[in-house]
């Protein structure tokens, strides 16, 4: 019950590809990327197990004629129904984002190995945590299955618990 709809993103790119980290590293970006997103309410969707399967099989056909569309077209997505456009923001304010994250975790790197370095209190702090990440990650398959498990634990849903008693 924790569901309330399922986005259906198609992202396309209409000058260059990229297909690997590799062209990430040399630089190769992407001028543009176009998104297409439709929100499918939870109560529209179908309840079988088939229903649900055949239902994704559509959207998928339906994410494969938009994306061939795109690329043999116009390169832009054609759309029905209502668009909601986020507010521009300044060039100034996006440089000024970027310039403050690189400043940040260039001098984060280097501080966090001097703290590690002259603070025992910071080093003992960085073990213990990193013995408790692989425990949890060798024990329980994962810090998201734990997580799932103690939401589960937290919220009882009685169905489950009536399905398992008959």
């Amino acid at each position: 019950k924790n569901l309330d709809a399922v986005h259906d993103i198609t992202v396309a790119y209409p000058h260059n590809i990229p297909q690997t980290e590799k062209h990430l590293l040399l630089g190769d970006f992407p001028k543009e990327i176009h998104f297409h997103v439709h929100r499918y309410p939870v109560n529209t969707l179908p309840e079988s197990k088939e229903d649900l399967q055949l239902w994704c099989h559509k959207r998928w056909e339906e994410k494969e004629e938009r994306l061939r569309s795109f690329y043999q077209g116009e390169k832009n997505f054609s759309f029905t129904g209502q668009t909601v456009v986020p507010p521009c923001k300044s060039e100034l304010r996006v440089l000024v984002v970027k310039f403050l994250s690189i400043l940040y975790w260039t001098l984060f790197s280097p501080t966090m190995c001097l703290f590690i370095y002259l603070y025992s209190l910071v080093r003992w702090y960085f073990i213990i945590i990193i013995v408790i990440f692989v425990l949890q990650e060798r024990i329980f398959g994962g810090l998201e299955i734990l997580e799932l498990a103690c939401y589960r634990l937290l919220h009882k849903q009685p169905h489950l618990n009536a399905k398992k008693n008959e």
